[in-house]
């Protein structure tokens, strides 16, 4: 079940969240960082926050904000985690084929992920699957804590026909 995220949400899933950012593998956040900052980052900043809860375990978790402002405010961006239990098992394509049906209800027309890091090659073959295209790489944009500067991918998708 994907529903809105809460506080004591957020607080089960802290270690999931907590241990993501520590491996600097696939997340651009602050290793360091607090949890009370991870909340404020993850739930408050931006336009919703949701989770995936099965049999009253979070096994995973995404948001969705708009990418800018302005006049590009109708493309989104999102960001997904999920828990390692859990991975493999289909959930992070639960979250993305809700976040785009969220991202429409919401008035948002496209849905765009700023830095998928090349080396996350589940994450690439998903967001590939669910439609998504690589439309930019930036260089040595992501410091890896195992294999050092690695790319990032920019990845889009039109979400109206």
């Amino acid at each position: 079940m994907i529903r809105d995220i809460t506080r004591e949400d957020f607080s089960l899933f802290w270690p999931t969240f907590s241990a993501v950012i520590q491996a600097q593998e696939t997340y651009a956040f602050d290793p360091s960082m607090t949890q009370a900052q991870a909340y404020t980052l993850w739930c408050e900043m931006p336009q919703k926050a949701f989770v995936f809860v099965e049999n009253g375990h979070v096994l995973g978790t995404y948001y969705i904000k708009p990418n800018a402002m302005g006049p590009s405010s109708h493309i989104c961006n999102c960001g997904y985690m999920v828990s390692s239990e859990a991975r493999g098992k289909g959930i992070a394509r639960r979250m993305c084929e809700h976040s785009q049906h969220v991202a429409i209800e919401l008035g948002f027309d496209a849905m765009q992920f700023n830095s998928v890091v090349s080396t996350n090659d589940a994450a690439v073959r998903l967001w590939e699957k669910l439609g998504f295209a690589i439309v930019g790489t930036i260089p040595k944009a992501y410091q890896h804590a195992q294999l050092g500067l690695v790319d990032s991918y920019v990845m889009y998708k039109w979400l109206r026909n």
